[in-house]
């Protein structure tokens, strides 16, 4: 074998490496933390938007969550393992040995915390340090003793627009309460929707989800049902807090009512592809909310 074909093996091997320690930080959820932070630096900004502090913060914010979820991959390697849906990942599949995601996801995360306690201020490290322990040893260890992991999930999924916010305030405020409630109530039937097609996968894995114990759906659609009646008026609190106006207060209320309605409908059919259409609802109405508060500021 050539020199040139032995460096070409290596390199190819690197970038599969490298594919890897990003495929474990899980992207797509570190690009939805990203959106929602910025929402909230933008939210939380009077007058111009300082941009080279919003560029530290999401920094900071983008180490702290990769860290984060890598660290959720080491710690839930076993029971990805046991999943359909999961078991290719880098740590069940071998590709990656524990020791290193738990390595890289501690510093990873370390680095994070650092960057927006030392570059930004000390209270939107805290917001950071609290989501990052909420999700690690709060919601991880719940998720295979009770149903309630769900709500407990939500809480770190619901801060980084509060971290936003107070990255750009330096304090808290009636806005950032608006935004942890919005995230909070969406990701309410956004999981349930998830959780119901995937129920047989989560119970095989020994995940307790609403939906495994639930045989013919009418308790989740029930609760369903019923965190997106709260939602709809929390997705107004925005023009309460006084940072949207009519504007907002229109396209919020009409998004917020086509989202019931979806779930209704799965509420009175519970079916697969009823499901998957309030996950894609619910894909749909976040980045079009956030997207409605920003343009209406």
């Amino acid at each position: 074998m050539s020199r040139t074909q032995t460096l070409s093996i290596g390199q190819v091997a690197a970038t599969r490496r490298a594919i890897d320690f990003l495929v474990l930080t899980k992207p797509r959820l570190v690009t939805l933390v990203l959106v929602t932070t910025l929402v909230g630096f933008y939210a939380g900004s009077t007058g111009r938007v300082d941009l080279p502090l919003l560029g530290i913060t999401i920094l900071g914010t983008a180490l702290a969550a990769a860290g984060a979820l890598a660290l959720n991959q080491y710690l839930e390697r076993e029971l990805d393992g046991r999943m359909a849906r999961t078991r290719q990942r880098p740590l069940p599949d071998g590709r990656l040995a524990p020791l290193e995601a738990l390595a890289f996801g501690v510093a990873t995360t370390a680095a994070g915390l650092l960057i927006l306690t030392v570059l930004v201020n000390p209270l939107v490290g805290a917001v950071e340090a609290v989501t990052v322990a909420t999700y690690l040893f709060l919601y991880t260890p719940l998720k295979t003793r009770t149903s309630l992991a769900t709500i407990a999930g939500a809480v770190p999924g619901a801060l980084p627009p509060v971290a936003g916010w107070v990255a750009a305030r330096g304090g808290f405020g009636a806005g950032a309460a608006a935004l942890f409630a919005i995230l909070f109530l969406w990701q309410l039937p956004h999981f349930l929707a998830l959780a119901w097609m995937y129920r047989e996968d989560y119970r095989k894995a020994g995940i307790i989800v609403l939906p495994s114990s639930d045989p013919d759906g009418s308790m989740t659609g029930r609760q369903m049902v019923t965190n997106l009646l709260a939602l709809l008026p929390a997705a107004l609190l925005p023009c309460l807090a006084g940072i949207a106006g009519a504007a907002y207060f229109a396209g919020a209320l009409l998004l917020s009512a086509a989202f019931l309605a979806f779930g209704i409908a799965f509420a009175l059919k519970r079916t697969q592809a009823r499901a998957r259409r309030v996950f894609l609802a619910s894909l749909a109405y976040l980045p079009a909310l956030l997207a409605l508060l920003a343009v209406a500021r």
